[in-house]
């Protein structure tokens, strides 16, 4: 039997040996985890080793892409900003019609599980929070059935000294369906990201459909137009950030409407995401941007303080 957590009260230790149980009818087992994912997967309230957890094959996020999700960082074995990533995910859940079927304080519990269980908790670790439609039809309708929840964790990775940006051919549409909403559905950004990788970058930037600056695939991004730090508002179609946010809250940053020129014409320009605390930009479409200025090393200092000091701001 898997071992359940809806109740408990402290995470379960990295010790506890836990069987996946018979495999449901239609569900796939994964016979080998991915790459760093290692220790427990908490899956609707049951833990279970990764190399035992299953997926249903008619999971909506699976054949459609419905859900929505949340990637957090940890810091010596505790994830970070968890309030406001459950807030964000509750958001984006509503936005898509999706009930998350589980307390904050037991997803807090289950997320604090899934570390502790890590090899090696103490390290970086990216922690992924995904909530689902559930079990539904092979086709864009919705059975009705109960959302799926998902906790894993992996390592965070390492982040470059600084970022090469590429801008896409492509446009976010600021008036679509899924503005704002963190969902499962990426094939926009995996497309995104490889033509920035085969361009010589590792993230790709955004305009929106009025030719605005709007964002990365998995980051916001800053500019520094004459000594000020500015970044794009929601308006435009970017992902309310968790870490955008407390840049924004420490008053180091405004929201402005930016051209996407304005990307080109920065003296500096820096990315935010959970592993991205203030990532300076080094170049733009192959041309180098100045080394990292004041306003990027004070933004990433601010942050890398703030993270040490308080787990949940």
């Amino acid at each position: 039997m898997a071992m359940s957590l809806t109740q408990a009260a402290t995470p379960a230790p990295a010790t506890t040996a836990v069987s996946a149980g018979a495999t449901p009818a239609g569900a796939t087992p994964v016979t080998a985890p991915g790459p760093g994912l290692a220790g427990l997967v908490w899956c609707d309230g049951l833990l279970h080793p990764a190399e035992a957890a299953l997926v249903p094959v008619d999971d909506h996020g699976l054949v459609v892409g419905d859900g929505v999700f949340e990637t957090l960082a940890t810091n010596s074995g505790k994830a970070f900003a968890v309030r406001r990533h459950l807030d964000r995910l509750r958001r984006s859940a509503a936005g898509m019609g999706l009930e998350v079927p589980f307390s904050d304080a037991v997803l807090a519990v289950a997320m604090a599980a899934v570390i502790a269980s890590h090899p090696d908790p103490d390290q970086a670790l990216r922690v992924r929070l995904t909530v689902t439609a559930g079990s539904c039809p092979l086709g864009s309708a919705r059975g009705g059935g109960p959302c799926r929840v998902i906790v894993a964790a992996g390592p965070l990775g390492t982040v470059a000294d600084r970022a090469a940006v590429v801008v896409v051919p492509w446009v976010r549409n600021e008036r679509g369906a899924l503005s704002g909403l963190k969902t499962t559905s990426y094939g926009e950004n995996v497309l995104a990201l490889a033509y920035a990788h085969r361009h010589g970058g590792d993230e790709a930037i955004f305009a929106n459909t009025v030719g605005e600056l709007c964002e990365g695939t998995g980051s916001n991004i800053f500019v520094v137009i004459h000594d000020e730090v500015l970044t794009p508002p929601l308006a435009s179609g970017c992902l309310a950030g968790v870490t955008r946010a407390l840049v924004l809250e420490a008053g180091l940053a405004r929201e402005a409407t930016l051209p996407l020129s304005a990307l080109y014409d920065a003296s500096e320009a820096f990315l935010t995401s959970t592993a991205r605390l203030g990532q300076p930009v080094g170049s733009v479409d192959g041309k180098p941007l100045a080394p990292p200025g004041p306003r990027t090393q004070a933004v990433s200092a601010a942050l890398h303080q703030l993270m040490e000091r308080n787990e949940n701001p």
